[in-house]
């Protein structure tokens, strides 16, 4: 290895150190909000005792920065990190080289190739802790996964400025690419999405749901629309923490049926690529297409 390689290698590591620092004299942790906390609290109240833990990051990002996994896996816990950005991916390696039975992935999860990715990697059927935060096509991410994997702990990031009972929900786009506020799926979908795969919301914290399998010991399901009211809508600091959605606050103000309307014109450049509608009760109707 070259002068220069090692150089690069030291100063990756230097700089991962200095980011874990800042970040924990900043919040006490590595996770943007409480999910750390959270996500303590329910290992110890749900999942078995005396197990190898195992956690999938799809998303990981840098592996430091708004992590839901880098303290698990700094405690001894094993799994896996998924990034599709190169240059995230890169720093995701970085964070990981010391971290024993840690692997790291540059891949762009898609529907199509989440189940053999996750086969690839030996990640068994039943593991500890899934983290998915993609920013695009979540749900049928999240949709796929389920059909074949069982993770006793789910968070995963919804598109939480659309209230219930809307269901939104972006389509499967090879070629996605974020924009201003078009991404995921609304709190309505997910709870279709747990009906159709027996998960309960168990949490939700801002803009992260966290779910559990309803066979699993000790799991409370809550109610969806009164998760979204306490964990989202009536928190204090809402508007201060999620100031960017301010062109969306109004749907807070409407109808269902105006939301829809709402959405459907916000989100016109994007027509044919989400599925948007409204069902007074979860499954009794399908998103219409848009």
């Amino acid at each position: 290895m070259s002068f220069k390689q090692r150089a690069q290698q030291y100063l990756g590591r230097v700089g991962a150190r200095l980011q874990e620092t800042k970040l924990r004299l900043r919040q006490g942790g590595f996770s943007n909000f409480d999910e750390e906390k959270i996500i303590e609290r329910f290992v110890a109240e749900l999942l078995p005792r005396g197990a190898g833990r195992t956690a999938v990051d799809i998303g990981a990002g840098d592996g430091i920065k708004g992590s839901n996994t880098y303290a698990l896996f700094r405690r001894g816990w094993r799994g896996l990190g998924v990034e599709g950005d190169a240059r995230r991916a890169r720093r995701l390696a970085h964070a990981y080289r010391e971290l024993e039975g840690v692997s790291a992935c540059h891949a762009r999860v898609t529907p199509e190739n989440v189940v053999s990715l996750l086969e690839s990697q030996g990640v068994a059927r039943e593991f500890d802790l899934l983290s998915l935060d993609i920013d695009s096509y979540d749900y049928w991410v999240l949709d796929a996964l389920l059909r074949r994997f069982r993770p006793r702990l789910v968070v995963t990031e919804i598109n939480e400025k659309i209230p219930p009972p809307i269901r939104f929900v972006v389509r499967f786009d090879p070629d996605f690419r974020l924009q201003h506020h078009f991404f995921g799926y609304s709190i309505a979908s997910l709870e279709d999405l747990c009906a159709r795969h027996s998960y309960a919301l168990i949490a939700l914290e801002y803009n992260n749901a966290f779910l559990a399998p309803l066979e699993l010991d000790g799991v409370r399901p809550l109610d969806f629309a009164e998760a979204y009211r306490r964990g989202y809508l009536e928190r204090a600091d809402r508007r201060e923490r999620f100031h960017r959605n301010l062109d969306m606050e109004s749907l807070h103000t409407l109808s269902p049926e105006e939301g829809v309307d709402f959405i459907r014109r916000f989100f016109a450049r994007h027509e044919g690529k989400y599925d948007l509608g409204l069902a007074e009760t979860p499954n009794e109707a399908e998103p219409a297409r848009a």
